[in-house]
């Protein structure tokens, strides 16, 4: 039985590199990687250190998931990736405007 950890996100704001990469399962030149193909981005893409809003632990553990069992390379991790994250974003505004129509029971 494997046991995994649990992570609440609401507490915190955000990941520096070295915290991502333990949570993610990914290496750091994964996760630069990643930033590369545009798939993460540090809070502050300039800085020396770089550190990540919380919520993009989901996105580098969904990547570690893609690569791992679908041996995908980093482009293709990145494409998967980015087509996953629009379709989670077209659903929550086909949501949303779902909700606005006139008398939709809620």
């Amino acid at each position: 039985m494997k046991i995994e950890q649990a992570t609440w996100l609401h507490q915190y704001s955000e990941f520096s590199l070295e915290e991502l990469c333990e949570l993610s399962g990914l290496t750091e030149a994964e996760l630069r990687e990643l930033v590369d193909h545009g798939v993460l981005a540090p809070i502050e893409p300039g800085a020396r250190a770089w550190t990540f809003r919380a919520d993009r632990l989901v996105v580098a553990r969904s990547a570690r998931r893609l690569r791992k069992d679908f041996d995908l390379d980093p482009d293709g991790v990145a494409l998967v990736v980015t087509l996953l994250e629009r379709v989670r974003d077209l659903e929550a505004e086909l949501r949303d405007l779902r909700a606005k129509l006139p008398g939709r029971q809620r």
